[in-house]
């Protein structure tokens, strides 16, 4: 039986394993190695913190992850492809390590997150007109 999110030290686990994935996946791990250069040590504390406080409304992060995947795609295109990968990664990270409804609100969360960027994305390429 697999367990439930139930603290930080379970948030922090699923990020390690998820980057992991992420870093080697021949489709989108160049994102993260080659152009954002990605460090565990800096990065994986935010990710927790952005984490934390969806699944344990603790706001703990401080950032502005919209700014940065707009940046990251003024580098290298972000195509809805690329979204779908990560949303599979995660999603099969989450399902083979945990169950439960924080794990459900994991997964639909990351859905929402990515449908946000990408339209904002595509937003700017596209400003609305009024």
């Amino acid at each position: 039986m697999k367990k439930t999110i139930e603290s930080r030290e379970d948030i922090e686990l699923l990020v390690k394993i998820f980057y992991e994935k992420v870093f080697a996946d021949s489709e989108i791990g160049y994102f993260f190695t080659e152009v954002a250069k990605v460090n565990p040590e800096t990065h994986f504390p935010k990710i927790t913190d952005f984490w934390e406080g969806i699944l344990f409304q603790n706001p703990v992060y401080r950032g502005n992850p919209m700014h940065a995947h707009i940046q990251l795609n003024e580098k290298e295109a972000l195509k809805p492809e690329h979204f779908e990968r990560w949303l599979s990664i995660f999603h099969a990270t989450v399902e083979e390590m945990f169950e439960g409804e924080r794990a459900e609100k994991a997964k639909q969360s990351a859905i929402s997150i990515a449908t946000l960027i990408q339209v904002k994305i595509h937003q700017r390429k596209f400003p609305i007109m009024t």
